[in-house]
C-alpha cells in the first residue's frame, strides 16, 4: 500500500518521530508509531512527503543500531519528516447510547 505522511508527532525532549499520519492511496486516515511505520516498509508499503513542489520517499536509516524513519535526500532542509505539522489526536467515534429492552414472554 501507498501513503501520503501529511503529519508527526515528536518525542518531548528528543527531535525524534515517534508516530505518522498518513493518508492511503484510497483516500482513508491511520496514524502509525514509528515501528509500525519501519515494519510497513519492511514488508513493501510505500510512504512519501510531498511539500514544495517535491516528493520524497520516507526510508529507514540507522543510528547507534536503533532503526528511524527520514526521507531520502532531496536537497530540502530541514528533513520533510521533521518540517511536517504536529498530528493532532484523531477524533474517537461517538457510540450513541444504548438501550436494553427486555423480552416479551413466550409463554401464553
Amino acid at each position: 500500500m501507498k501513503y501520503s505522511v501529511t503529519c508527526t508527532t515528536k518525542h518531548s525532549t528528543y527531535e525524534r518521530i515517534t508516530h505518522i499520519g498518513c493518508v492511503t492511496d484510497t483516500g482513508l486516515y491511520q496514524r502509525f508509531t514509528e515501528d509500525e511505520a519501519i515494519n510497513r516498509i519492511r514488508s513493501g508499503d510505500e510512504f512519501h512527503v510531498t511539500g514544495g513542489g517535491y516528493t520524497a520517499k520516507v526510508i529507514i536509516a540507522e543510528h547507534e543500531g536503533r532503526p528511524y524513519l527520514k526521507t531520502e535526500r532531496d536537497g530540502i532542509r530541514p528533513d520533510n519528516l521533521l518540517a511536517l505539522k504536529h498530528c493532532e489526536e484523531a477524533p474517537k467515534p461517538v457510540v450513541p447510547p444504548t438501550r436494553t429492552v427486555p423480552a416479551h414472554s413466550h409463554s401464553v
